[in-house]
This record gives structure tokens, C-alpha cells and sequence, in this order.
């Protein structure tokens, strides 16, 4: 048997059916995801590409539990360490799915005036690790990451993503996934906004956490992403489904084709 046949799925995604909610008119319910499947083994970096529109913000928001999306059919499988088991997360709520392994960045970070990084960080650890952390652990941790990272020090002193620029902010999901350490990362387009020098070192720094046993699921339009974190198995969503899986070589294939040639050769 080999060495990915031995590896435990992280994520089993099943038929999974999401509508949106408008939460000013909850009344006004939008389907978007149409049946969904996806298996995730430890250590597998995955991909989803797509067009605009094709549902791709709206799953990563679903598997992490956010309030505005509902599960309407279909299942989130979900390895859960302390019970050492997959278990449905549906009716999960978002702080126990991150309490048991999962991590989403956001496309669009919001700012919180008032709220230092550092304490923001020392809080979310705190409560995501279930004990107390010292000062003095937490800041050789949060200095080390942010080293790696090239943030300047001073940097944890600002209140979290104010005035933070594109590329800021989503240095800063890399740090929180740094320290945070997750079983399964989920990145919702971390490279977009970012120029090519923020681009290299947002992708170093999810780089320095592969290690054979943490996954990850990147949500990108593009290419330029994946040239810097190879992912094996990438997922083109349109129209709310999957209409194409493949390896690498999909990439290529995309950015010669163009998402519209590979959705006309689906339907």
C-alpha cells in the first residue's frame, strides 16, 4: 500500500447543496452551490479555479461555518483531533470547526479599530489552544513568524488591519495561519491584490507549513499562485459544481483555454 493510500482524509465533502442568505431580507434565500464532492488526504494541497461567480468564495465561507450560508443537502466531513475521527460539521459552529483543525483566510479581511495584532494573537491562540500562553512564549512565537514573514516588529502594535494596504493584510492571515498552525488550511484568493514581491512571500510563508501532514485548499483565479505552491489536485467550479478535476497539468490547460472553452466543453 502506499504512502497516500495510508494517509487519513482530512475533508470529505458530499453533495453538498449551500445557499446564500441575505441577512437584511432573510426571507430572500439564493442558491449557489448545486452538489459539491471533495476528498482531501493529510498532506494534499488542492486547488479550486473558476470564474467569477462560480461559487468559489461561497464554499470556503460554507465549510467554515459562516452564518449568512446554509446548508441545504449534502455533507462536511471534517477529521476532528480530539476525537481522532471524521464527523459531520454542518451544524458546527465556526469557532469549534477552528478549535478542531480548520483555517480560513479571508479575501477581504476587516479592520477592527481598537484591537492591537498582538493581543488579537496572543487571544486567538489562546482560545484555539484551550490554555493560558506566556508573554513571553507568545512574543518569541509571534516575532519569529513575523521575521519570516518580513513584518516589521512594529507592526504588531497596530490596531488589526487598519489602514493596513492590500498586501498587509494578507500578510497578516499568514501570520495568524503561522502561529495558529491548522490541520487544514483554507486560502480564499490570498494572492489577490498582492504584487509580485508580497506574492513571493505570502507563498514562502504557506510553503514553511507543507510538511506531509497539514493540507491546504487554495482559491485562486489564477495561475501565478500555483507557481509558487504546487498544488497536485486542482478543481474547476462553475455554475455552483465541479465540472472538471485534474492534476497539475489542468493549470496549463486553463490559462490556454480560458475558463469559458472549459465550460462550454463541460455542458
Amino acid at each position: 500500500m502506499s504512502d497516500k493510500e495510508n494517509k487519513k482524509t482530512i475533508l470529505e465533502i458530499s453533495n453538498l447543496h449551500a445557499e446564500y442568505i441575505n441577512p437584511q431580507n432573510t426571507t430572500e434565500k439564493i442558491p449557489i452551490l448545486h452538489g459539491i464532492n471533495i476528498s482531501i488526504k493529510e498532506g494534499e494541497i488542492h486547488a479550486i479555479m473558476g470564474p467569477n461567480g462560480s461559487g468559489k468564495s461561497t464554499l470556503s465561507s460554507v465549510i467554515m461555518g459562516h452564518p449568512h450560508y446554509k446548508v441545504t443537502k449534502g455533507e462536511i466531513n471534517f477529521f476532528n483531533k480530539n476525537t481522532n475521527k471524521l464527523e459531520n460539521i454542518v451544524d458546527m459552529p465556526a469557532f469549534e470547526r477552528a478549535r478542531i483543525g480548520l483555517f480560513l483566510s479571508f479575501q477581504y479581511p476587516a479592520a477592527v479599530p481598537g484591537l492591537p495584532v498582538s493581543q488579537f494573537l496572543r487571544n486567538a491562540l489562546k482560545t484555539l489552544r484551550n490554555e493560558e500562553i506566556s508573554v513571553k512564549e507568545f512574543r518569541k512565537e509571534m516575532n519569529d513568524s513575523m521575521d519570516f514573514l518580513k513584518m516589521d516588529n512594529e507592526f504588531a502594535k497596530r490596531y488589526l488591519n487598519e489602514g493596513f494596504s492590500g498586501g498587509e493584510k494578507k500578510r497578516m492571515e499568514i501570520l495568524q495561519m503561522t502561529l495558529i498552525k491548522p490541520a487544514l488550511a483554507v486560502l480564499d484568493e490570498i494572492d489577490s491584490g498582492l504584487d509580485i514581491d508580497a506574492l513571493k512571500i505570502v507563498s514562502d510563508g504557506i510553503n514553511s507549513l507543507i510538511d506531509g501532514k497539514r493540507s491546504f485548499l487554495l482559491i485562486t483565479h489564477y495561475k501565478r499562485l500555483l507557481d509558487y505552491v504546487k498544488a497536485e489536485n486542482i478543481h474547476v467550479l462553475a455554475g455552483g459544481k465541479i465540472i472538471k478535476q485534474g492534476g497539475f497539468e489542468l493549470v496549463d490547460i486553463l490559462e490556454s483555454k480560458g475558463y469559458d472553452e472549459i465550460v462550454k466543453e463541460a455542458q
